[in-house]
């Protein structure tokens, strides 16, 4: 059950809900429930969330999804198949993330932890 301040639901623009439909559902395995033509929720991707049709993107705007990988370089090579584009890489302390828009051109980014060796 959610708290009080809990992300609980992400909505995304996506003009093109068929090609947003088929890169999520190729790059992740989600899957969808349609309500009506302009809206889909998806349901197993950790949270629930949807895509507006009637929203429009913003480049360079809005808030930043950042999803998890256990293998960062697996995770852009199936979004890369998936028809994602690859904005930025970059490492920070303690992991490594990279950026992509999806079909709508929605900016997303995807982070893993560095595994360092014990002591």
């Amino acid at each position: 059950m959610p708290r009080d301040g809990d992300v609980d639901y992400l909505e995304l623009p996506a003009p093109d809900m068929i090609a947003t439909k088929q890169f999520y559902g190729a790059a992740f395995g989600w899957t969808f429930t349609d309500y009506g033509p302009d809206y889909t929720e998806f349901d197993n991707a950790g949270r629930k969330g949807g895509f507006n049709a009637e929203r429009r993107v913003v480049p360079g705007g809005g808030p930043l999804v950042v999803l998890y990988a256990d293998d960062l370089d697996a995770m852009e090579n199936r979004l890369r198949a998936a028809g994602a584009e690859i904005t930025e890489r970059h490492e920070f302390p303690g992991g490594r993330r990279f950026h992509f828009r999806d079909p709508n051109g929605n900016e997303l980014a995807v982070w893993t932890k560095i595994h360092l060796p014990p002591r």
